[in-house]
């Protein structure tokens, strides 16, 4: 019998207390042992995806004017908390607390929680408390739109602390602690089974002859073919990988393989090569309110043992899309802050 190494998502949340941070890129351009306050009146404001960013213009303590870039987490993301398109506008005066950043901290920052005059909250990091809660509607099927909180993603993404890797899987995770080395800062998403813990809109489209899934994380789509085609040949791969799939019952599900070689391939540290395999399982929860989401990665050349995992996810049928396409520049402009 194979050794499989088996992790739970929602008994290892606190693996993950820092993840939240490390969703696109590291926070070590900020000072995040300290927390600053400013209030002041938005300038400028651009919803989009992997970033968030709201010029103030505030009053220092000299009586000057000045102006502080903020970064706040992805529209997806935001979205998700509850912090919409039209939560604020230019003209607007907020206060907004986080870290300094540490080469300017007096002009750069990193948002956490952002409260209007009438005392509105809103969340601006990944990692902030939400203003949008579960619903009470019950699903019928695994068709529809779905979000993974934050156990379940930082219950993941913490887990692969504690897989067992090989030699050349230790040290990738090694070479990862450079922030700048991030795929997605080219807008290419980590890869599966992790980019479908992201906690943003997931929405399933079940057909007679497919299942197509749309993750609103940059531009991410699956589509698992059930009309019993073969995988391709091993030459022919793809970032997701080819899926098949069939129904257990009123479970999904997948086989995928032939995955392209990526970077962020099985985690946001450790790669995935042309050898890796995926066997997923969307099967509705009891309560009709959640998807439970299983499964087992192999992939010989970083996995030293294959890993299982399980985790859930919350039904929210009028979840909407951000819609916003993961921009390159903006991607990368956390680069200019180390």
């Amino acid at each position: 019998m194979r050794t499989i190494a088996t992790l739970g998502v929602t008994l290892i949340v606190t693996l993950g207390v820092t993840l939240p941070l490390a969703a696109h890129h590291s926070a070590a351009a900020f000072n995040t042992q300290q927390e600053t306050k400013i209030t002041g009146t938005v300038t400028a404001y651009r919803f989009a995806n992997p970033h968030v960013y709201i010029t103030l213009e505030v009053t220092r303590a000299d009586g000057s004017k000045g102006l502080v870039d903020v970064e706040a987490g992805a529209a997806s993301v935001l979205n998700g908390l509850g912090f919409t398109r039209t939560a604020i506008a230019v003209g607007e005066v907020v206060t907004i607390t986080g870290n300094p950043g540490r080469r300017e901290p007096e002009k750069l920052m990193l948002a956490r929680e952002l409260f209007k005059r009438d005392g509105t909250y809103y969340p601006l990091n990944i990692s902030s408390r939400s203003v949008a809660a579960a619903g009470t509607e019950v699903a019928g099927s695994i068709a529809g739109t779905w979000f993974s909180p934050m156990r379940s993603f930082t219950g993941f993404l913490g887990s692969a602390r504690n897989w067992s890797v090989t030699e050349k899987g230790k040290a990738a995770m090694a070479a990862a602690a450079d922030p700048k080395l991030t795929t997605q800062k080219d807008c290419i998403p980590i890869g599966a089974p992790g980019v479908m813990f992201y906690p943003v809109a997931n929405t399933i489209t079940v057909q007679k002859d497919r299942v197509v899934m749309k993750v609103d994380w940059m531009e991410s789509e699956r589509t698992i073919f059930l009309d019993g085609r073969a995988h391709p040949p091993a030459g022919q791969t793809f970032l997701h990988g080819h899926s098949v799939g069939r129904w257990d019952g009123d479970t999904l599900v997948v086989e995928t393989t032939n995955f392209r070689e990526h970077a962020m391939g099985n985690s946001t540290t450790l790669p995935g090569s042309t050898q890796k395999k995926l066997v997923e399982r969307f099967r509705l929860g009891d309560d009709r309110k959640s998807l439970v989401y299983s499964g087992v990665i192999e992939d010989p050349v970083y996995l030293a043992k294959p890993v299982e995992w399980t985790g859930q996810w919350e039904y929210r049928p009028a979840m909407q899309h951000s819609n916003e396409k993961c921009n390159v520049e903006i991607a990368r402009k956390f680069l200019s802050d180390f």
